[in-house]
């Protein structure tokens, strides 16, 4: 069976806007700077070069060196790191969730595919350098978000009341959380290896930000990979001007509207508010709004006059926090960045921003839809070869599967067509007769056609579900490998967690994700284990 077996415009796992973004529908050319295309990046590695400066460089390197300091970390990261202060050094990046544990596995692809594609630009373009980003969403507030993760049908959940920044949460309770995974995963050798990083991470750390920092650290350290926490007041403080232009004239709420407006075929991701600002303290995420000349902290006695609020966005650039909206735009700011990876949502709202880049003079970097992946043992494949199904197969929904695979397993045809077909044949006949007569009997004519066609269809339907009954082995055996493969009937990489497979398989996991994954090809990878 091929590795790539079904692109993701075929997937039916894509929204229409993705599906037409993956094809360069010339409908949405304008919603984008330039595709994700080897060859495209000579051209954005210009641009960007062009629009950022030494001086941000600068800050950026010193605040990472702030980042890692209380941190082991590896040669090829502080290689990376001071790589960085290099006019010719650009980075590639991607985003997640502080979601427990990593979350769904998802998250490995995200990061994998943006290593995979800083050595395949390092190949075409030598004279540059790319460095790997995972930006880490600390200042997202949405913790029952990222509270749990699914292992072996359980749901592994930290129960724990959060109202801010979910990077500044304390680790206290994680001990509980522990036990349960504890016995959940095993006691293999991986299983303790797992154990252990668990344990380092998220009980030896005193807060959310931290432990993930060390847990993705540890998973990712000989790649390079820097890990970079945007809630800085350093980084905040290159953030200033933009912040203090959507405070005074909502300029991000003006263009990203007038774009939105554009998608008239589309579902549209994410609506831009007002102001699209937080302002965070350790306990608190709540919006700024402006009301009656005022601007007030949502949900709190606070409120600031036009002076005040630009005076403490200077004093403390840490308290305001950008929402999904402006968040890219920060990220662009502070980084060389030339490529966002992400998934279908993702890069769904970023394809609703690139007016609003072009009103602040940002580069808009290249969008690039992450690797997807399905992951399979061997016994897996042998029972799929078996019932003669290929991978297309599998990603049909459970009624459409049946159905085919049913007129495939019959000994006869279960498609009515030729009969249909000939029955209007016959009534073409009775109709010029008809015509030529009284018109009720046009009529009669015609309710008697669709009563015969109705009538061959519940044949068919009857036909198939008694074909059903008859294969009733073979589709049970078919329903049973689709499940494994797609729990609930949806991606497997949307609902289980790495550890289900690296318990079992341990570092083959990630040394086959790195073998396999190809970023800039737009078909799900099939990993047998």
């Amino acid at each position: 069976m091929p590795n790539d077996c079904i692109s993701y415009q075929e997937s039916g796992f894509f929204s229409q806007l993705i599906v037409d973004y993956l094809d360069e529908n010339p409908q949405i050319k304008q919603f984008y700077n330039r595709f994700p295309k080897i060859e495209n990046f000579k051209e954005q590695i210009l641009e960007k070069q062009h629009n950022f400066s030494s001086e941000t460089r600068q800050i950026l390197v010193s605040e990472l060196e702030k980042q890692y300091s209380n941190f082991e970390f590896s040669d090829a990261t502080l290689n990376n790191i001071k790589l960085l202060k290099d006019s010719k050094t650009f980075t590639i990046t991607t985003g997640h969730q502080l979601n427990l544990f990593t979350g769904p596995l998802y998250f490995f692809y995200k990061i994998v595919s943006t290593i995979n594609l800083c050595k395949q630009l390092k190949r075409e373009y030598p004279e540059n350098n790319f460095v790997p980003i995972y930006w880490m969403a600390t200042e997202d507030h949405d913790f029952e978000e990222i509270n749990f993760f699914e292992l072996n049908n359980k749901k592994i959940k930290w129960n724990k009341e959060s109202f801010g920044p979910v990077g500044r949460l304390s680790t206290d309770g994680l001990n509980e959380v522990f036990k349960n995974f504890s016995i959940a995963i095993g006691f293999s050798k991986n299983a303790k290896y797992l154990k252990r990083i668990f344990q380092e991470a998220y009980l030896n750390h005193s807060n959310l930000a931290d432990a993930t920092r060390f847990l993705v650290n540890e998973l990712f350290k000989n790649e390079g990979l820097i890990i970079l926490d945007g809630d800085s007041k350093e980084l905040k403080k290159l953030f200033i001007p933009y912040a203090k232009e959507e405070l005074l004239k909502q300029s991000s709420y003006k263009t990203v509207t007038k774009t939105i407006s554009l998608f008239e075929n589309y579902n549209i991701q994410v609506n831009p508010r007002e102001i699209n600002l937080f302002y965070i303290e350790d306990d608190s995420r709540e919006r700024i709004v402006y009301e009656q000349n005022k601007f007030k902290i949502n949900n709190k006695n606070l409120e600031f006059s036009t002076e005040q609020i630009i005076e403490e966005l200077i004093n403390y650039p840490e308290k305001f926090s950008p929402n999904v909206i402006l968040r890219p735009l920060y990220q662009e700011v502070i980084l060389p960045n030339l490529c966002y990876i992400g998934g279908g949502g993702e890069i769904a709202y970023w394809l609703e921003l690139k007016s609003n880049f072009e009103h602040y003079n940002v580069t808009f970097p290249v969008l690039l839809v992450r690797n997807s992946v399905l992951l399979t043992t061997q016994k897996q494949i042998e029972k799929i070869d078996s019932l003669k199904m290929n991978w297309a197969d599998l990603f049909l929904n459970q009624q459409e599967l049946f159905t085919k695979k049913t007129k495939e397993f019959s000994k006869f045809s279960i498609d009515f067509s030729e009969q249909k077909k000939s029955l209007k044949q016959q009534f073409e006949n009775l109709y010029k007769i008809a015509y030529q007569t009284d018109k009720s009997f046009v009529g009669a004519v015609k309710a008697q056609e669709a009563k015969q066609i109705n009538g061959l269809e519940n044949l068919e339907k009857r036909l198939l579900k008694a074909e059903k009954r008859v294969h009733l082995d073979q589709l049970e055996r078919l329903f049973e490998i689709q499940n494994q493969l797609f729990p609930n009937q949806s991606l497997q990489e949307r609902k289980l967690n790495f550890s289900k497979f690296y318990a079992e398989f341990g570092d083959s996991l990630l040394i086959k994700l790195f073998s396999k994954l190809q970023p800039l090809d737009t078909h799900f990878t099939i990993i047998s284990l």
